[in-house]
């Protein structure tokens, strides 16, 4: 599946926002590293596994 335009873009934003998420949550480095491969190697697939099982930010107070 391709996605190009505006789509293509979105998704761009859409996994880079992902990553930055996974990046600030407090799950282990080994699970970070996973999660930011699966966006990466899956951009879109991988955006809707995360959205739905992925860790969620930590919460700053």
């Amino acid at each position: 599946m391709e996605v190009t335009g505006i789509g293509g873009l979105l998704v761009l934003i859409l996994d880079i926002w992902a990553i930055v998420s996974v990046l600030n949550s407090g799950v282990a480095t080994g699970n970070k590293v996973l999660w930011i491969l699966l966006i990466l190697l899956l951009p879109l697939i991988g955006f809707i596994i995360w959205l739905i099982a992925g860790p969620r930010s930590a919460v700053i107070r």
